[in-house]
């Protein structure tokens, strides 16, 4: 058992204290938000995850995971300090450190013993050096035992638990060797591959692999415009790509494109420090420029098929990014009912676990109760996030409510044959010519 202290209690900083209390080690999680701090003390969670909820109870129960905004309490006695708070991107795309810095800086401030600082926040590549450099300079003329690792994160929102109990690896970097060995001992139990490599290296390796699947992302995007002009139905050109074992069929799924916390950030980031280091990442400019285009096209084909869109109801199915996650940021379905609205379209709306954070941000937009309501009176409804319960409507009692009959599948997770025979005009992402109910 070891004691860490985990700084930072968004997602990547809950699950990962979480989940060490879990393996049997003594966790204190600490931030600076009353608010924050004050619910998880009441079990109540800042973030919806699956399965969450349960396992922070039962492991505060059991006395191996506590709660505090007190630096000293937290680090009382810590061995390793998890450093897990916001790198939010500037105007640029750049990673705003000022969080991290602070860490730092109160880390030196506090702690005497011999401390292994762990930098699990996404970070820009040479991060890790400078929080060294942070550190030694708040401790001048008092050294402090320290050295840093970089141990990125790889949790899926939705899945985290599952990601860190079972994870594809472990990356972990330091200039010194023996302390991210140390650090790789938090893991021996879960029996995976763990990669032991120097900072900047481990550092890469999260962007490197963020990058790359937004990048399979944005390529099967691309290959559902070009199925669209020819006729070829993208769903089935995926899964002949993805059963070759060299593609795979993971992240194939043409849509609307790619949002969240981490893809966004992690591109636009590496895109940034490409650039000021004299190279020219086009592949990221792409990849960002098709993600963007993703979503103008929902909003051109309804145009093309409604005409004007001013005074237009148009009902949205899903707010959050993906499935499984109450996470608004980079919503492609923000993006299109902002680009809907902006051509004077009425939107209503619904989602199963984040329209409570939409209505503080979306004041305009009509919230439903559930997906009937936003079908009743719409010239057109999108589904924009694939949820389990809209897996199984009552189409019929949609098209009887709808003023017109149009379905844009923003996921291709509806049969489009099916919908047809009862009416419906169906618009896929890259299946072909649209099909409709003449």
């Amino acid at each position: 058992m070891s004691n860490i202290c985990v700084i930072g209690t968004g997602y990547v900083g809950l699950v990962t204290g979480t989940c060490f209390a879990d393996l049997g080690n003594n966790v204190r999680c600490l931030d600076i938000d009353p608010e924050r701090i004050n619910k998880l003390n009441q079990n109540i969670m800042p973030i919806y995850e699956p399965g969450l909820e349960q396992l922070v109870s039962q492991n505060v129960k059991a006395g191996r995971l506590t709660f505090t905004m007190d630096y000293q309490e937290a680090l009382k006695d810590a061995v390793i300090a998890f450093i897990a708070v916001g790198t939010p991107s500037g105007m640029e795309g750049e990673a705003d450190l000022k969080y991290v810095r602070s860490v730092a800086e109160s880390i030196a401030d506090i702690v005497d013993q011999p401390i292994i600082i762990v930098n699990k926040s996404t970070v820009p590549v040479g991060t890790g050096d400078w929080v060294a450099d942070v550190v030694t300079k708040r401790r001048a003329g008092k050294p402090l035992d320290f050295c840093v690792v970089s141990n990125p994160e790889f949790l899926r929102e939705g899945s985290a638990i599952n990601d860190f109990m079972m994870p594809d690896r472990v990356v972990l970097g330091s200039v010194d060797r023996s302390a991210a060995e140390r650090v790789s001992q938090l893991y021996a139990t879960l029996r995976c591959p763990i990669l032991i490599t120097d900072l900047r290296t481990a550092e890469m390796i999260k962007y490197a692999s963020n990058a790359f699947l937004a990048t399979k992302i944005s390529f099967i995007n691309e290959m559902s415009n070009i199925c669209e002009e020819l006729g070829a139905d993208v769903t089935q050109v995926a899964r002949g790509m993805g059963l070759d074992k060299r593609i795979g069929s993971e992240f194939l799924d043409a849509g609307l494109g790619w949002g969240g916390s981490c893809f966004p950030k992690d591109v636009k980031a590496l895109a940034h420090m490409a650039v000021l280091h004299g190279t020219h990442p086009q592949l990221l400019q792409a990849v960002m420029d098709i993600n963007r285009n993703q979503r103008r096209r929902v909003v051109l084909r309804l145009r093309k098929e409604l005409g004007s869109l001013n005074d237009k109801v148009i009902g949205v199915l899903g707010l959050s990014f993906k499935p499984n996650t109450d996470d608004i940021r980079e919503s492609p379905a923000l993006d299109v009912i902002h680009l809907l609205q902006n051509e004077g379209a009425q939107v209503k709306a619904y989602d199963p676990q984040s329209m409570e954070l939409v209505a503080n941000s979306e004041k305009q937009l009509k919230l439903c109760e559930n997906p009937y309501l936003v079908a009743e009176g719409a010239d057109a409804l999108i589904l924009a996030t694939m949820w389990n319960e809209f897996k199984q409507l009552d189409f019929e009692k949609i098209k009887a409510s709808m003023k017109q009959p149009v379905i844009v599948d923003g996921r291709n997770l509806w049969d489009p044959d099916a919908l047809s025979k009862m009416g419906f005009t169906y618009y896929g992402v890259g299946r072909g010519v649209k099909v409709n109910g003449e």
